[in-house]
């Protein structure tokens, strides 16, 4: 991965933070990470299903490698590795939080529609 220097990026400054969670994952990896606050590979595979674990692997390396998550090996048989997220990674929080509530939201409004469409739907076909 290549680190960005965004100094020299021209553009809005949110385009600097959804390049740094950008993609299916990251922010979810984060979100449950600032959940929970540490968590081993396998605890964090078996949070996201739908993710391989090569695709886990890179998504965590990427976000080591800016800087919002630290990775903790201990030398132990079997070796342990454990995730969570940097004093940077946690200052993520409030937007992660925001981001979940808008979600939770969105999914509250589809839902409803779905249910006002079939409604409608079923006082149509008497």
């Amino acid at each position: 991965m290549k680190v960005k220097r965004y100094g020299t990026v021209p553009g809005c400054p949110v385009e600097v933070t959804l390049d740094l969670i950008d993609g299916r994952w990251k922010g979810v990896v984060l979100h449950h990470l600032l959940e929970f606050g540490c968590l081993r590979f396998n605890e964090l595979h078996r949070r996201l299903p739908g993710i391989t674990p090569r695709l886990l692997t890179k998504q965590l390396r990427e976000l080591e490698a800016v800087g919002l998550v630290k990775r903790t090996v201990y030398a132990e048989v079997p070796l342990r590795v454990e995730y969570r997220p940097t004093e940077e990674g946690g200052s993520l929080k409030p937007i992660i939080d925001m981001l979940a509530k808008w979600g939770e939201a969105r999914l509250e409004r589809q839902q409803s529609a779905q249910s006002r469409t079939k409604m409608s739907r079923r006082r149509r076909s008497k």
